[in-house]
């Protein structure tokens, strides 16, 4: 069974692994930061996994696969070597979450026949969410209890634990969203987040799953304290800010205070639409025809006013 689980690991991670001389243990260069040694060690029986690096970690391979964007075929197989446990239920060495998922909760990436599965999966294709999304993100669904009728969408923090979900009504009814009853003030993703990269930060879940890299939703239209000490600490050079454009006035307060952090900030102008409706090659081209935001420019549209008008005169 070892052999067959690191056959599996050296494909998915895409490099052969070399045994270390403590049991089970297997290094790989990480695909994360991609050292030049081979820095990702992999424990094949407690599933433990760290690059000393990057410091990418976690104590379950599904885990890891996600991080990976593992195919669907990819998690099967590992399904036959490793058994499941949701992040929530993990025991770790990181102080317990207060979040946990819905008793009700029924993962989409397990088929059913049941009706609100198949709206659920209806919803999410209609949001260019595939088959690998759900895995990735571990998108699921209640279809009794207080969340019914709802897709869940969790955010689990860098140790792989849940820190928020977000609940969205299937048939948009009266209360689109019912999230988690704990505080926003959170890292959202953050699990799949490279910060050595340029981030993109916009208002919500479907936003960022449809941009599919580097993308953090806000959970709103404000920077909270905890992802702007994130930013600051993790040395973030470069941001793209992507906003709905009823949040204008925000977007330049967040670009203003970023820009006094000394980070390079881009605007992503969406006209009426949201990244979600945009779609991954749209929003791409938008951010490759972004110009940088600067000081003069920031005071042009604020002495302007914030319309859309106004913006897009300079």
């Amino acid at each position: 069974m070892s052999g067959s689980l690191v056959s599996l690991l050296n494909k998915s991670i895409g490099n052969s692994g070399i045994k270390l001389s403590k049991e089970n243990e297997y290094a790989y260069y990480c695909p994360f930061c991609n050292h030049y040694k081979r820095k990702l060690q992999v424990n094949i029986v407690t599933s433990y996994w760290h690059c000393w690096v990057c410091d990418a970690k976690g104590r379950n391979l599904f885990q890891l696969f996600r991080k990976l964007k593992a195919s669907k075929q990819e998690f099967d197989d590992l399904s036959s070597f490793v058994k499941y446990v949701p992040k929530y239920m993990e025991k770790t060495g990181t102080p317990e979450s207060s979040v946990s998922l819905p008793s009700e909760f029924i993962p989409m990436w397990e088929k059913s026949p049941e009706v609100t599965f198949k709206h659920a999966r209806k919803f999410l294709r209609g949001r260019d969410i595939t088959d690998n999304d759900i895995l990735r993100y571990n998108i699921g669904y209640c279809n009794t209890g207080v969340f019914s009728n709802r897709i869940i969408i969790p955010s689990y923090d860098e140790f792989g634990k849940i820190n928020f979900f977000v609940g969205r009504d299937i048939f948009d009814g009266f209360a689109k969203y019912r999230n988690s009853p704990t505080p926003k003030d959170i890292v959202g993703f953050e699990l799949f987040i490279n910060w050595d990269e340029p981030i993109i930060l916009v208002e919500g879940v479907f936003d960022a799953m449809a941009i599919k890299r580097n993308a953090i939703p806000l959970f709103g239209t404000v920077i909270l304290s905890k992802l702007k000490k994130k930013i600051i600490e993790k040395n973030v050079k470069t941001i793209y800010l992507s906003l709905d454009e009823d949040a204008l006035s925000k977007s330049l307060g967040i670009l203003e205070d970023l820009m006094n952090s000394g980070i390079e900030v881009y605007n992503v102008d969406l006209t009426d639409k949201d990244p979600s409706e945009v779609g991954f090659a749209g929003m791409v081209d938008l951010m490759e025809n972004t110009e940088k935001m600067t000081f003069s420019k920031l005071i042009r549209y604020k002495l302007n006013g914030t319309t859309k008008k106004n913006m897009e005169s300079f």
